[in-house]
């Protein structure tokens, strides 16, 4: 029985993964098509192609700046997801926090993110800094308001379960609330994971010397759209397999916290 489970399991996986593959490969066939019918100038929208080889012939210059948005990338993420569960755990465990801090929370998500970045970067220069603090800004509210929601929807009879066996409340919230919220918490931090390099690149965009923000900024000051679509793309590979490695390590987590229970 768990063999026939596990196959159906796997048989959906690959058929998940060549149906992105296939909608990947529609949509760079389409891209070229309108590039031929149209016969825009490259400068205007290159094609797939042309983005491809110029991705190949400046592969060490995008490695370059791609290192260095990473970094950004994934200090924010660190940073970020640990604010975020300490402030979750805080909030759900306080009720006047709840009602002081949970609406400026909400009231900074309402601040564009482009106001902020020059702000930060005035505070914290023109290097990794602002940019790390850029991320940490994003990535923080889906953190904390998912894994927050999650402690505050505790079903109700793990709770009367825990009042029956005289669990004190701290107790109840390391046994209980938070290991029943960590779904909720995955959930967070695979779309902060998307969001991430978001924060990082408009850091960039405000003023940097390096990373693919300002890679693409360079490229697109001196015409080189194809450089600029390569970067981009760039970026948005980074970002699907930063998301895929969240996904993986939170569904392991799940799997061995499951085991031990």
């Amino acid at each position: 029985m768990p063999g026939r489970a596990a196959a159906p399991a796997s048989g959906r996986r690959v058929m998940k993964y060549a149906s992105g593959l296939v909608a990947v490969g529609f949509a760079l066939v389409l891209w070229q098509g309108i590039v031929t019918l149209t016969g825009l100038p490259k400068f205007i929208l290159p094609g797939p192609l042309l983005v491809a080889e110029t991705w190949w012939t400046n592969r060490l210059l995008i490695a370059e700046h791609t290192l260095i948005t990473a970094m950004e990338v994934l200090i924010g993420l660190g940073i970020g997801t640990a604010l975020g569960i300490a402030s979750a755990i805080y909030l759900a465990s306080s009720r006047i926090g709840r009602l002081v801090i949970q609406p400026v929370l909400v009231f900074t998500q309402a601040l564009p993110v482009f106001a902020l970045a020059p702000i930060l970067t005035l505070w914290l220069g023109f290097g990794l800094g602002s940019k790390i603090a850029m991320a940490v800004l994003i990535i923080y509210f889906p953190v904390t308001s998912s894994f927050c929601d999650g402690l505050m929807r505790t079903p109700q009879g793990l709770l009367d379960l825990s009042q029956t066996m005289q669990a004190g409340r701290w107790r109840t919230l390391w046994l209980i609330r938070i290991p029943a919220a960590l779904p909720s918490l995955g959930s967070g931090i695979r779309l902060a994971a998307v969001y991430a390099p978001i924060g990082a690149v408009i850091g960039e965009w405000v003023g940097a010397s390096r990373g693919l923000g300002y890679l693409m900024l360079l490229a697109n000051g001196r015409a080189k759209t194809d450089l600029m679509f390569a970067a981009m793309l760039t970026l948005g590979v980074f970002a699907v397999l930063l998301h895929l490695l969240v996904h993986l390590a939170t569904r392991h987590l799940g799997a061995s916290l499951e085991e031990r229970g």
